[in-house]
């Protein structure tokens, strides 16, 4: 999926659902992937993934805490 989601607009879910592993769709996996600098933030609920996004980098979101 993340392939598919590079470069792409992603909005987020309104609450993080806390479950372990994160969802691809959790505001918490987006803003851990713009620390990261594999994504930039638009608006609140709103992200823009980076051209260099890959599976492995929201892997490590998905599991990171």
């Amino acid at each position: 999926m993340a392939a598919a989601v590079a470069g792409k607009r992603i909005v987020t879910k309104k609450r993080c659902c806390k479950d372990s592993p994160r969802c691809r769709k959790c505001p918490v996996v987006w803003k851990r992937l713009e620390t990261m600098g594999e994504a930039e933030r638009e608006d609140r609920r709103v992200y823009l993934a980076a051209e260099t996004l890959k599976k492995k980098h929201v892997k490590a979101a998905r599991k990171r805490g």
